[in-house]
């Protein structure tokens, strides 16, 4: 059964000078602060589109991975995903960075790599960032 989220954002004034919010619409939890100097320079409280990307991207591969762990019989006891997406003024969102940690017992650290690999690739959030680099460090813990 397919399923829809959505967000959305109410933006004021020109790029440079002016704000927005970005309201997660689905689940309710919130409204976030968004403007030019929160993503290109200090982020000073507020978000940006690629905070939000790097939530969605650590949490679609956590998922990915611990359901491609657990396929192989090695469910973790904990993962910390960390995803960092780097962004160019003018250039763009240049590369996402994704940095896991793993507590699996019975597991090998080749394994474990080679795990977070496959969930690298097939998690469905990568899947729609293929216009960018992105690369892994995976460990266990």
């Amino acid at each position: 059964m397919a399923t829809t989220r959505t967000a959305s954002t109410h933006w004021e004034g020109s790029l440079f000078e002016g704000a927005g919010k970005v309201t997660l619409e689905s689940s309710g939890l919130g409204t976030y602060d968004v403007s030019w100097p929160s993503r290109a320079e200090e982020a000073n409280g507020k978000t940006s589109p690629e905070e939000l990307i790097g939530a969605a991207h650590s949490a679609c591969f956590s998922m990915a991975l611990s359901n491609g762990l657990a396929q192989a019989g090695t469910a973790p006891t904990s993962l910390d995903t960390t995803a960092a997406v780097e962004f160019t003024p003018g250039t763009g969102i240049t590369g996402i960075t994704l940095t896991v940690r793993g507590v699996v017992e019975g597991m090998s650290n080749d394994d474990f790599v080679a795990a977070a690999q496959a969930a690298k690739e097939g998690c469905p959030v990568s899947q729609a960032l293929t216009g960018t680099t992105i690369t892994l460090d995976a460990a266990l813990a």
